[in-house]
């Protein structure tokens, strides 16, 4: 069903650029079709059916574009990543990392490397390190 539908859209496609290269242009657009080209194409009548044509070939190109794109989405209902994950738990856990030796890391005996000693012989907090770009 797809492949017949996407071939009738290409042939309507090609058939779309096909009539609108045929029409005799009005304006100046690049001087591209509009002058010379004697009387090839030129009354009012043509120019009615042509445009016609190119109506309904729009017409066809969007109802095959939404078809095409209804069947490609399998008409399924949307589904978020969480509810795909299920039971699995909502949280994550994250590999600790070793953290290189700052200011402020305990020595021995309460103190730190830059000689802060903490009041209850505990280590006083490392200062942050800022991430290194690679």
């Amino acid at each position: 069903m797809t492949t017949v539908l996407l071939v009738i859209h290409l042939m309507i496609a090609a058939s779309l650029v096909g009539v609108v290269l045929v029409q005799r242009s009005e304006g100046g657009a690049l001087g591209i079709g509009g002058g010379g080209g004697g009387n090839f194409m030129t009354g009012r009548g043509t120019a009615n059916l042509l445009t016609r044509i190119t109506a309904a070939l729009a017409v066809g190109f969007f109802a095959t574009s939404l078809l095409l794109s209804i069947l490609a989405g399998g008409g399924g209902k949307p589904t978020s990543i969480l509810d795909q994950l299920g039971g699995q738990g909502t949280t994550t856990s994250v590999p600790a990392t070793s953290a290189p030796a700052t200011e402020g890391t305990t020595t021995t005996g309460g103190t730190t490397t830059d000689g802060s000693a903490t009041t209850d012989g505990t280590a006083a907090p490392a200062m942050p390190s800022v991430p290194q770009s690679q």
